[in-house]
């Protein structure tokens, strides 16, 4: 809510006015204040901006931190340095233990584009730590030969992800890194929608299946072998069709009790829906229904009923989603 949100922005403040007191944080009501509304072009509630050297002109947006510890971190790899050096095997093994999630940039030399786009992305992922190291020794005990991230979780290495020149973007690389404060597949439930929307990945595919039928332990493997194969593009969630508060998703993507197990893709910022062609949900299915997908190639799925027989009879057509664009446009 915007109150909680205003709590942590304010606890934010006081931290940083003790570590860094040149820092200084201001809020506006802009219903007040239309001009700076608009010369900033504000759209949503709430919105921070950062201003760098008094400078007006394209101000940094802090998009996504709810918490103040994580508004710290932003404001602090904004400022100054956004990774830790890391000289030593030790102290890389602290910084995977200090938090659930941490990630480390293996590098051969400190100055290239790989090193560059590496730090641009932890300075947009203030929520877990970052650490970068040039030295092979480091590189030598984690067995890693080429430019490299890995993403740690509970101390354990759970992803690498090899930094050639050029090739990685860093919304590519945010967008993957926060996929891993979700489980690989995350089943939809009060609590977990808004971690499903926080990540930046406008990519969704939903499950929608009973989780107690007899076929769902075979169902839902299928399901977690693909999503390991779209981390970072896709976002794969699990509908459980038996929990009644699941109810207007169900509506919101016309499924009824004959279509599970059903496949839809969601893209959140179209809205348009994409129905799995196939029916069975294979690893061989899924991955080319996504495949499709990225590439541009799926349907757009419209829910509709039949096309009525006499639809055609009277002077006003009766139109339903099947005939709506062959017959309008």
């Amino acid at each position: 809510s915007s109150q909680n949100f205003s709590e942590e922005f304010a606890e934010a403040a006081r931290q940083l006015k003790k570590e860094a007191p040149r820092i200084q944080f201001g809020k506006i009501d802009v219903t007040h204040q239309p001009d700076l509304r608009k010369e900033f072009n504000i759209q949503a509630f709430p919105t921070v901006k950062l201003f760098v050297n008094g400078s007006r002109e394209d101000p940094t947006d802090c998009k996504g931190v709810r918490q103040a510890s994580a508004f710290v971190t932003w404001v602090k790899r904004r400022t100054g340095p956004s990774t830790v050096l890391i000289n030593s095997t030790d102290q890389a093994e602290t910084l995977i233990k200090a938090d659930e999630l941490a990630v480390i940039g293996f590098f051969r030399e400190l100055h290239n584009d790989s090193v560059e786009v590496f730090c641009e992305t932890a300075r947009d992922v203030p929520e877990m730590p970052f650490g970068m190291t040039v030295s092979k020794d480091v590189c030598a005990d984690y067995g890693i030969q080429k430019n490299t991230l890995v993403v740690f979780k509970k101390g354990k290495p759970v992803h690498n992800e090899v930094l050639e020149d050029g090739r990685q973007n860093k919304l590519g690389l945010t967008r993957l890194i926060k996929t891993f404060t979700l489980d690989l597949v995350t089943e939809y439930n009060i609590e977990t929608s808004v971690k499903i929307f926080d990540v930046p990945v406008e990519n969704h595919i939903l499950l929608f299946t009973p989780t107690n039928s007899e076929t769902f332990s075979a169902i839902y493997e299928n399901y977690k072998s693909a999503a390991a194969e779209f981390r970072g593009k896709i976002l794969f969630v699990l509908v459980d069709t038996n929990e009644g508060r699941n109810g207007r998703i169900f509506e919101y993507f016309r499924i009824r009790d004959i279509d599970v197990p059903a496949v839809r893709i969601l893209n959140l910022t179209s809205d348009a829906k994409y129905k799995m062609p196939a029916d069975e949900v294979t690893v061989e299915n899924l991955r080319e229904f996504c495949q499709s997908y990225l590439n541009g190639k799926a349907k757009v799925h419209l829910s509709s009923e039949e096309i009525p027989e006499d639809w055609d009879k009277m002077p006003v057509k009766v139109l339903v989603g099947k005939n709506f664009n062959s017959i309008v446009f």
